[in-house]
């Protein structure tokens, strides 16, 4: 597959990496990393736009190859791949963290707490309940002020009861004022600092690109992605998108187990 820089009609390709660019077997697929390749020789970087904080999506650059920037934490790092440093780092604020959470807490009961501590290495602490999507790794605590001993991303809110859309919709109406609260994945709620997206990092990393917004072609297939597509010039959802992604979708494409970056990609190389 070959096309001149002048065929494909976007500078930026900015992908969600799980269930978009990852199967769900958590690897991409040859087709998909031969499509980002011509993306590539035809004139458009590829950034990674995810909400994992750098710990866990550095293996999936290295296996990758992947040297350039890359949006992590749902915005709140820029992160330079080739030099393994932050650029960019957003912290949440503890003590707005702690109010909104008993703000939620009394609005729907107890809840199962995660957080993402910043930093190159910073570990994730997991409270008791709180399930981990994957084989992800992880730091289990017990004592409730571990939790706030060292500058943090994110906390993630887990409910016995609640389905997470409910959870982020009641979290929103009662802590909204307070915290960003977002929904990446079924199991996966979670309060950011206020303001904070991932069209945030974004904007930031394209800035330093030298890209602009309607150069951008963007996927993703969560509500933690509508940001990032009223950002971008092109927005893609894939197939198994959630709904509300979806209905704010330039295009659907096919599910990321069937190649849908590649799909949209190889149709604009032609």
């Amino acid at each position: 597959m070959s096309a001149s820089p002048s065929a494909f009609p976007y500078r930026l390709v900015a992908t969600d990496l799980d269930g978009t660019l990852l199967r769900d077997d958590h690897t991409v697929s040859g087709r998909t990393r031969d499509a980002l390749v011509a993306a590539a020789a035809a004139g458009a970087a590829h950034i990674v736009v995810t909400g994992r904080a750098v710990p866990w999506t550095r293996p999936i650059l290295e296996d990758l190859g992947y040297e350039g920037l890359a949006v992590c934490g749902q915005g709140a790092q820029v992160y330079d791949a080739g030099a393994d440093r932050l650029l960019t780092s957003v912290t949440l604020d503890r003590q707005l963290a702690g109010v909104a959470l008993a703000k939620i807490e009394a609005e729907v009961g107890p809840l199962h707490l995660a957080a993402s501590r910043d930093g190159l290495d910073g570990e994730v602490l997991v409270g008791p309940g709180y399930d981990v999507i994957g084989s992800l790794p992880a730091t289990p605590f017990t004592d409730a002020s571990d939790l706030w001993a060292a500058p943090l991303n994110k906390l993630y809110i887990q409910h016995p009861e609640l389905s997470s859309d409910e959870l982020a919709e009641a979290a929103e109406r009662t802590a909204g004022g307070f915290v960003t609260v977002v929904m990446a994945g079924e199991g996966i709620v979670e309060l950011l600092p206020l303001g904070l997206s991932k069209a945030t990092g974004l904007s930031l990393a394209a800035r330093r690109l030298g890209v602009k917004a309607a150069e951008t072609i963007a996927f993703g297939d969560m509500p933690n992605d509508i940001p990032m597509f009223a950002w971008s010039g092109h927005s893609v959802a894939m197939a198994n998108a959630h709904r509300d992604l979806r209905a704010v979708a330039d295009e659907v494409t096919a599910s990321n187990e069937e190649d849908g970056i590649a799909v949209v990609l190889e149709r604009l190389l032609g």
